[in-house]
Order: structure tokens, then sequence, then C-alpha cells
């Protein structure tokens, strides 16, 4: 670390919690986000400024006009580029220290398992319940800590799950229905979002992150529900559940 890293994370630094040797595991540090939209924006955006090494960007989408109101990596100009190289470029006028690897395509099975093997985290911040479960099944496999978020209307959800610490639960331990999978993501392109929300929920998968990264993660899973009407926040602890399917004792993984 040289002088103008300690004056750009000073305020980080000054923090007992991290210090300079967690800001050296953030500078050390690999992330892999999964969606760059409304929670991978900001998410992305806070993991740069706090100096996390190197960040992976996986999206196949392209910045469209819809997503403006809440998508704020993205600029009017930006309409028609890949979301990944659009938020590439804003990430590195904001730290061009951090390194950041974008993928413009899906990655699956084999391939996303081999991305996980090299990230120290991974950001959910996808908004369909297939990719959720397969990223999580791979974190899984890989043990990889999965910060996962969601934010539709006023509501927002965030939970970290740690597989192979703490006997941690997944997240097919708190949604394990596939019913309810195909249910949810044929309603969720008819739901509406408020513009501040994904910022809300992204900001917080940043910062679980931070400290997961910079070893202050709660040994509890917790998952946390947000009420934006009402600023109410709600907290339920979640425990392994012995027959999952992705972590349980008969697992296939």
């Amino acid at each position: 670390m040289n002088d103008d890293d300690l004056l750009r994370y000073n305020r980080q630094i000054m923090l007992d919690a991290i210090d300079v040797e967690g800001q050296q595991r953030l500078l050390e540090s690999t992330v892999y986000i999964r969606g760059i939209g409304g929670l991978g924006c900001p998410a992305a955006l806070y993991l740069a400024a706090a100096g996390v090494g190197t960040l992976v960007l996986n999206d196949d989408d392209r910045v469209d006009l819809a997503n403006l109101q809440r998508q704020i990596a993205f600029k009017t100009e930006d309409i028609g580029e890949f979301k990944v190289d659009a938020a590439q470029h804003q990430l590195q006028q904001l730290n061009p220290n951090v390194s950041v690897i974008t993928l413009a395509s899906k990655k699956h099975g084999a391939e996303l398992t081999e991305i996980l093997e090299t990230a120290d985290a991974a950001l959910d911040c996808t908004d369909n319940f297939s990719s959720r479960f397969e990223l999580n099944r791979c974190c899984v496999k890989t043990s990889t800590p999965l910060i996962s978020g969601a934010a539709i209307r006023f509501e927002g959800q965030l939970a970290v799950f740690t597989p192979g610490q703490h006997n941690s639960p997944c997240y097919n331990c708190l949604y394990a229905d596939q019913a309810v999978q195909h249910s949810a993501e044929e309603t969720c392109t008819h739901n509406g979002v408020v513009s501040a929300l994904p910022g809300i929920i992204g900001s917080m998968q940043a910062l679980e992150t931070i400290k997961v990264l910079t070893g202050n993660q709660q040994q509890q899973c917790r998952i946390l529900f947000f009420d934006g009407m009402s600023m109410n926040w709600q907290s339920m602890n979640l425990k392994k559940n012995p027959t999952c399917p992705t972590c349980g004792h008969n697992s296939a993984l």
C-alpha cells in the first residue's frame, strides 16, 4: 500500500474493524458481481470506491432508456452499450487502481464454477430465480460467500450466505420450493420498483461484502426485509436445512 492508497482509504483505515490489515485484504480481493442493474450498479461503485482490488462484472444486457431510472452507473449516452462496458468506464474513472474484468455473456455450470473458484465473494444482483439458484449452487460447490439482494416495488431483501462456514444455510434453504420459483418468474417483469430502493439494497450488499472480506461478518445467517413505505426493517434468523437439495446432507454437490 503506497502513500496515495493511505490517503484515498484513510477514512476506512481509521476504523478499528478494518485498519491497514483490513484495507490490504480489500486490495487483494476479487469479487464477482452477477447482474449490473439496479443492485449491481451501486454495489460495484461502492466496492470500487472502497478499494476492492478486482471486480468481475457479469451481465449480457445492454443499457436501455428504462434502466436509467435506477441503474446509477449509466448515463444517457451509454444507451446501447453493454452494461459491463459502461460500468467499467465509470468504475475506473472513480478508482483507476481497481481492476475491472467484464463478462458480457451468460456464465453457467463449469464455466461459472471456475470463475467463482478465484473469487473471494460473489454478489447476486440478478432479478430472476433461475439465476439465483444457479449462482447459489456454484457458490456452495466452491465455498464462496454469497451476498444476495433483491428489490421490488417498495420492498427489499438482503442475506449473506457463507457456505462451509458456521454451518451456514444457502439460498435454497430459504427458497426450497421450485414451484415458487416458476410462479415468481412469471410475474417478475410486471412489477415496478421505486428508483432509490435498489440503491439502498445494493449499497448494503457492498457493506456486507466489505465485512466478509475483512473478517467482520456475523456468524448467524440473517435475512433482512426492508419496507420502503414504512421505513421499517425486519430480521429473521435462518438455519441450515439438513434436507436442502443443494447444501443438505444428501445433496448431490
